[in-house]
């Protein structure tokens, strides 16, 4: 299956949109600014709390837009209160799910072996997963980010086979860098291109080279207009996962625009 674009963007509304009056005022907000608004190299995932996931795609959904939500369970069905499944996911719109956000390894504690099992129920029931990796604040002044992006990979791809690999997409997420860490500052370029190469460099090496250069691997962490040529353009990279600045959707598809024009 794959990802048939040259970029993706992620949009994680998380819990921004806290009742109906909210996302309805987002929604009408998108509609109206994505008039006339096309996207032929770039597709727009916009996972939205999931209470109100069948309503966006209901009225948003497009050639290049998609839905997802932001969590899953590794189950479709059973006594697990509270959790939702890859079928519910699908029979509402979503095709997208972000796995292993920094947010939910912190507050919640999914660890590695959780967010495996969540990937393999994904590939297994035909979504794609976006898979967040990355290293704290104290992991990155102890100089163990390889060590930490590597471990992760490794025990977060441990089931996923050579022949779904490419429905999977990789977001660097450095834990330091989000913006509800209130972080002093972003990543240089070097070091989101040192963790793309070193992500790719796992990729080949476990999946063969024709597969790495196919994934999808994106940066998440504040990103918004004003930082997205930095973050992604001069770095290479095939898109963001997008946090805050989702909310304004004239700025979303304003770092949209920024990846298309760079074609």
């Amino acid at each position: 299956m794959g990802i048939n674009k040259k970029n993706v963007v992620i949009a994680n509304l998380k819990m921004y949109l806290p009742s109906r009056n909210d996302a309805d005022r987002w929604l009408e907000n998108f509609i109206r600014a994505k008039k006339n608004f096309n996207l032929e190299q770039t597709i727009l995932v916009i996972c939205p709390p999931v209470i109100f996931l069948n309503e966006f795609a209901k009225k948003i959904a497009s050639s290049w837009i998609d839905l997802g939500t932001q969590n899953c369970f590794w189950e479709n069905e059973g006594s697990y209160t509270g959790e939702i499944g890859a079928r519910m996911i699908s029979s509402s719109g979503g095709k997208f799910v972000i796995l292993g956000h920094s947010e939910r390894r912190i507050e919640l504690k999914e660890n590695n072996q959780m967010v495996a099992k969540k990937i393999a129920h994904l590939l297994k029931n035909g979504l794609h997963p976006i898979v967040c990796i990355g290293e704290t604040n104290m992991e990155k002044e102890q100089d163990k980010t390889m060590d930490v992006i590597l471990y992760q990979l490794e025990e977060c791809l441990k089931e996923v086979s050579r022949g779904k690999i490419e429905d999977v997409i990789i977001c660097y997420e450095p834990v330091w860098a989000i913006s509800s860490n209130q972080p002093n500052r972003s990543p240089s370029v070097n070091e989101i291109m040192g963790a793309k190469l070193l992500i790719k460099k796992f990729l080949a090496d476990k999946y063969g080279l024709r597969s790495a250069e196919r994934i999808k691997i994106i940066y998440g962490g504040s990103v918004d207009d004003k930082n997205i040529e930095k973050v992604c353009l001069e770095t290479k990279i095939s898109g963001a996962l997008v946090g805050k600045a989702s909310t304004i959707p004239h700025t979303l598809l304003r770092i949209c625009q920024t990846l298309e024009d760079n074609k």
